[in-house]
């Protein structure tokens, strides 16, 4: 093993090869894929503002925990803590249901 680290595997191999391993496992991953894009958002969108997750956590009205927690990717969010990070963000949250086949999808959405 030439390339091996001495210290392991990187988190990405290591999740790669639990996927592999485990049903189970590929099946949380999917679950939490709708969390990582929303974190990914909240991280854009911060960012673009310049904010730390302290001064997010703030115009919230919550912890920098859960702000942290959030753009982890890893936990549920509430709709309304959805709404409350839109307005801290200056954004507007979106929420609706999809139907009808992947490649053409119909979409219902409603602004709040």
């Amino acid at each position: 093993m030439a390339n091996a680290s001495p210290i392991g595997s990187t988190a990405s191999e290591a999740r790669a090869r639990r996927a592999r391993n485990s049903a189970s496992y590929r099946a949380e991953q999917r679950q939490l894929a709708q969390f990582e894009h929303l974190a990914r958002l909240v991280i854009k969108h911060r960012a673009t503002l310049g904010l730390s997750q302290q001064e997010l956590a703030q115009r919230v009205g919550t912890s920098h925990s859960a702000i942290s927690r959030i753009e982890s990717g890893r936990h549920k969010t509430s709709v309304e803590t959805l709404q409350r990070l839109a307005e801290a963000l200056g954004l507007r949250l979106v929420l609706g249901f999809e139907s009808g086949p992947p490649e053409a999808p119909v979409r219902e959405l409603v602004s709040s």
